[in-house]
Parts: C-alpha cells; sequence; structure tokens
C-alpha cells in the first residue's frame, strides 16, 4: 500500500500505534523506556559484568559459601578490634562534658555492641549466620554509629547542631568498605543506605531544634565551622559522598563476584580436567587461546610399566577384584613417577606410559627417567611381597624407559581428541619392556640414556649390569642395554 493510499489514523491518536497485536511486540522488543532490550542487557554487561550462569553446581555454592563464611570471620574480628580501640581510647582520653551531665551513652553503646560482636563471632566460626542475622548486623553497626554520633550533644550540653560537625561520621566508610569482604553487594547497599538515612535523620533532628535563640541555617562557611549554626549544602554533600561511595563500592563488588564465581567454577573445571590429563597437559589446555594441534619435537624420555601375568589373573579373579588390583598397583607407582617430575601419558589396561620432559621441560629428564626406574622397582618388589603376605594376587611388575625424539599433542578427530607422545622411541620402549621377561630382570634401560643420565647427575642406588648386543623382537638392530634392578 502507497502512502497515498494508507488510511489515515485515528482521530487524537496520531504518532501512537493503532495496532493492539502490534503493541505488545514492539513494546517487549524495545521496553518501556524505549531502549532496545538487547542494548540493555549490554549496558547492565557493561556495568556489572558477564552474568555468570544461575545454574551453579552443588560444590560450586559450596566453595563460594566457605569463602563468605570465612569473610564473615574476618568482618567479626575487626569489628571486635574496633569495640576493643574504641573502648580504650574512650578509657585514657580526658572527658570535656560538665560533670553535671550523669548519663553517658558511650560506655552504655559500646558495652551493648561488643556482646553483639560477640555473638556475631560465635554464630561466624559455627556456620550459622543467617541473611536475616546478617541484615540485622548491617543496620546495627550504622545505628550504634549513628546513635553515638547523636549523643555527643547530650554529653556536651550543647545544641543537636553540634554532632553534625563531628569527624566520627568519618567512620561509616569504613563500616561499608568493611561489607565488601562478603561480595555481595546487597549488604554495601545496605550499609550505605542506612548510612545516608541515618545522617537525613540527624540532619532533620538538628534542623528542628528550636532551643537556640541564632538562626539555625546559615550560607556563610565561617559561621558554620565557628559556631553552631547549620550549612545545608554541606550535610547533602555528606550524604551524596556516601550514596556516592556506596554505589562504586556496590558496582565494583558485583563485578568481582562475578569474577570470583567464574574463578571458583574454572578452578573445579581444571580440577576435574587434571585427573583426565597429567597436571602440566591441563595447565597448557587451560593456557591455551586457542586449540592446541601440537607442541613440536623435543628429546624425552619415555616409561612404560606393565603387570606381568595380568592376562592370566583377569580370568581368574572377579570384576571387583581386577579392578581393585588395578587401582592398588597404580596408586603405588603412579605418584612415584610424578615426584620425579612424570607426566603420565595414559593407562594402557595393566601398562602406564609417562614421559619425562615432554609436557614441562625438564634439564634432567634423562636422569629423572632412571631415579624414577630405581624408586618404582623398589616400591613394586615391596608391593609384591605385601600381597604375598596378604595372600592375595601378587603380580610381578616389569618396566623400562629410554631417551630419544618424541613429538607431543594431540591426535584423534576433532570430536575426540587425545594428548599423547609420539615417536620411534616410544615404540622402542614398550618392546623393551616385554624384553625384560626374556632378560628375566625388573628394569632395564639402553646404554645411551644411561650414559646421558649421568652425564645429568644421576648416581645408581645399586650396581648395574651391563648387556651388549642384544637382539629384541621387533628392533632391526642389537641393543645395549643396562639392567638396573633384577
Amino acid at each position: 500500500m502507497s502512502a497515498s493510499t494508507a488510511p489515515p489514523a485515528a482521530p487524537g491518536k496520531q504518532g501512537t500505534i493503532s495496532n493492539p497485536r502490534l503493541e505488545p511486540a514492539v513494546l517487549g522488543r524495545f521496553g518501556r523506556a524505549g531502549l532496545p532490550k538487547r542494548s540493555m542487557a549490554k549496558l547492565a554487561e557493561l556495568v556489572f559484568g558477564r552474568r555468570v550462569h544461575a545454574a551453579l553446581s552443588e560444590r560450586v555454592r559450596r566453595r563460594i559459601e566457605q569463602q563468605q563464611a570465612a569473610s564473615e570471620i574476618i568482618i567479626g574480628w575487626i569489628q571486635a578490634c574496633a569495640v576493643i580501640f574504641f573502648a580504650v581510647v574512650y578509657a585514657i582520653s580526658p572527658k570535656a562534658f560538665p560533670p553535671v551531665i550523669r548519663f553517658a551513652p558511650v560506655p552504655w553503646t559500646l558495652s551493648i555492641y561488643a556482646m553483639f560482636t560477640a555473638a556475631r563471632i560465635v554464630l561466624a566460626y559455627r556456620g550459622r549466620l543467617s541473611r536475616g542475622f546478617l541484615t540485622v548486623s548491617v543496620v546495627v553497626d550504622i545505628g550504634v554509629l549513628m546513635i553515638t554520633i547523636w549523643s555527643f550533644h547530650l554529653q556536651y550540653g550543647a545544641p543537636p547542631a553540634l554532632y553534625l560537625k563531628a569527624p566520627t561520621l568519618m567512620y561509616v566508610f569504613i563500616l561499608i568498605a568493611l561489607r565488601t569482604l562478603r561480595f555481595e553487594p546487597r549488604y554495601v547497599l545496605l550499609a550505605g543506605g542506612c548510612a545516608a538515612a541515618g545522617w537525613l535523620a540527624l540532619f532533620v533532628y538538628a534542623a528542628a531544634d528550636l532551643r537556640g535563640a541564632a538562626p539555625t541555617f546559615t550560607h556563610n562557611y565561617v559561621d558554620y565551622v565557628t559556631s553552631y549554626k547549620i550549612l545545608g549544602g554541606a550535610e547533602i554533600d555528606k550524604i551524596l559522598s556516601i550514596l556516592m561511595v556506596t554505589a562504586i563500592l556496590a558496582l565494583s563488588l558485583a563485578r568481582a563476584r562475578t569474577l570470583l564465581v567464574a574463578s571458583v567454577a574454572e578452578e573445579f573445571a581444571v580440577s576435574d580436567l587434571s585427573r583426565f590429563f597429567a597436571p602440566e597437559v591441563a595447565k597448557r589446555i587451560r593456557g591455551s587461546e586457542a586449540m592446541v594441534s601440537h607442541c613440536g619435537g623435543c628429546e624425552a624420555a619415555i616409561l612404560m610399566t606393565d603387570l606381568r601375568g595380568f592376562t592370566g589373573l583377569s580370568g581368574t579373579l572377579s570384576a571387583e577384584e581386577l579392578i581393585a588390583l588395578l587401582a592398588e598397583y597404580q596408586s603405588r607407582l603412579v605418584p612415584v613417577i610424578q615426584h620425579h617430575g612424570g607426566s603420565i601419558d595414559k593407562y594402557l589396561g595393566d601398562g602406564i606410559l609417562a614421559s619425562f620432559g615432554a609436557v614441562a621441560p625438564s634439564p634432567g629428564y634423562a636422569a629423572d627417567l632412571c631415579r624414577a626406574l630405581d624408586e618404582l622397582a623398589a616400591t613394586a618388589r615391596a608391593w609384591y611381597l605385601e600381597r604375598q603376605q596378604k595372600g592375595l594376587a601378587a603380580p610381578a611388575v616389569g618396566m623400562a624407559g629410554a631417551v630419544g625424539n618424541i613429538v607431543f599433542g594431540t591426535v584423534g578427530h576433532e570430536t575426540r581428541l587425545e594428548y599423547t607422545v609420539i615417536g620411534e622411541v616410544v615404540n622402542l620402549v614398550a618392546k623393551f619392556e616385554k624384553h625384560t621377561k626374556t632378560e628375566r630382570v625388573q628394569a632395564l634401560t639402553t646404554r645411551e640414556s644411561y650414559a646421558r643420565a649421568l652425564k645429568q647427575g644421576y648416581r645408581p642406588v645399586q650396581a648395574v649390569e651391563e648387556r651388549l648386543g642384544r637382539s629384541i623382537e621387533g628392533v632391526a638392530h642389537t641393543v645395549d642395554l643396562i639392567v638396573l634392578a633384577q
């Protein structure tokens, strides 16, 4: 329909939406204020930070709650220190108010607040601080300060305008800042709102005092600071300062809380990742800005262990016994490998493949390998004897290691990737490990690898044996071997 043939707008409705079906859609898109919802969302994200998904796991929630509980303990002790400090200062400072004034509100206020603070600390340690109690605690903190300031004119027998000049108001910013330790902006806003409302109430109370003969208000700053007169602009400035500081702290805290939640969630994600990858691999994945495809080639040491006779055992043990055997075997050997700087590449059923100096570069990778073989052999022998004494199946453990060039990185399809070490030395070590059965030894390495380890500072824990020119199945050339453990 052209503009010339368009129907005229209804009388008195020019400039409005005449289609009742269109109006909700337009308002839903742009909002009542006329701003697009997407723009409002971007503005909120800019101000408060990216919103973390609300469906957090239970353990993430528990970790955040633990941080919050620790913060409440810190807040309680800071408050306790403040009570002690003010009590000491009040006790040792000379009292300027007339002796005829019998009622001194400050000692009573501090005493009641001290008991409240003690109860708060006890509840914080017991983890029983409810949100209702925290809300009351914020109001009490500000209320105690305002009552203390209000009592000044009673103590000194002066008009209420006296307390408007008290520097004690500055403590309100400490109380507001104290609430940032909990990482919940609502309590900062509550503290700031109570402080602004409290000071406004004190201002109104002082302005309503009609006992003095002189005018209550003044526009002269000198009169304000040298008399009991009130400068309204100065009090408005104080209230605005309280509100601005509160808003800035709450905004900063909202963004910090977003980062806190995201950091805790990422911490658990990395922890879970480390259970499926070596810690060094998980760290590399986490720190990479893009998908890691390969890490290039380098010289490293490869280690492989294997349970002797596992195939036969699997036919005689129940599924539970078999899994328990593997778990016990891995729990004994894996910490030894990691202690010497090795990274677990994968579990090969009853075998373990590890590398030294591949994931995390090490100048002593060959020495680390040989030290690990020494301790692994001793650990495996002790485990074998322990199971024998208990009357359990006690398989021996064979192991071998060697130094060579490898490539470390990801293999597989993009839907299922795996970090691994690739290279001729990996295949050779697998054959060396099988060859330990032929040599009837527990641990061996190549002569070249042993010489490299000695140069890197390795010292054998027992006498080693050379077995030169050995023919190994699947290896085209003969190999000079070093037996580290019989």
